[in-house]
Formats: C-alpha cells, sequence, structure tokens
C-alpha cells in the first residue's frame, strides 16, 4: 500500500469513527454533525490525492487491509 493510499485509508475510517461517535445518542446528534466537516474534507482530499475517486472497489480493499472485520465496497 503506497502512503497516499495508507493515509486516504485512514481519513475514511477517522471519519467513520467520528459518524459514529457523533450519531451514538441520536438526541444529541444535530449538535456534533457540524463537528463531521473537517473528517469529511480531510477523506476528501485524501481520495483525491490518491487517485481514488471513482475507484471505490480498490479504495474498500485498502480500508479492509486495515480494519479486516470491516465492511464495505458493497460485496
Amino acid at each position: 500500500m503506497r502512503n497516499d493510499e495508507l493515509a486516504a485509508a485512514q481519513a475514511y475510517v477517522r471519519l467513520l469513527e467520528a459518524t459514529r461517535a457523533a450519531l451514538a445518542e441520536p438526541e444529541d446528534g444535530p449538535l456534533y454533525v457540524p463537528l463531521l466537516a473537517s473528517p469529511i474534507a480531510e477523506a476528501d482530499g485524501a481520495l483525491e490525492r490518491a487517485g481514488l475517486c471513482g475507484n471505490e472497489s480498490r479504495f474498500f480493499d485498502l480500508v479492509r487491509s486495515l480494519r479486516p472485520g470491516m465492511p464495505g465496497g458493497g460485496r
């Protein structure tokens, strides 16, 4: 895995974890959802730099290599 691919996969995992934390308490979700803007921007930029935009299959393979139990990619 190249460094830029690793960075993209790690950014996605951070975004996923931040989203799960923000939505863990549904009544508090509206307070925390704006905090996801930064992790979303980080993940978008990392995907672009790694050339993974539009290549979800490759991307989710990389994510699964970091987190083997994580589903993704529609498989």
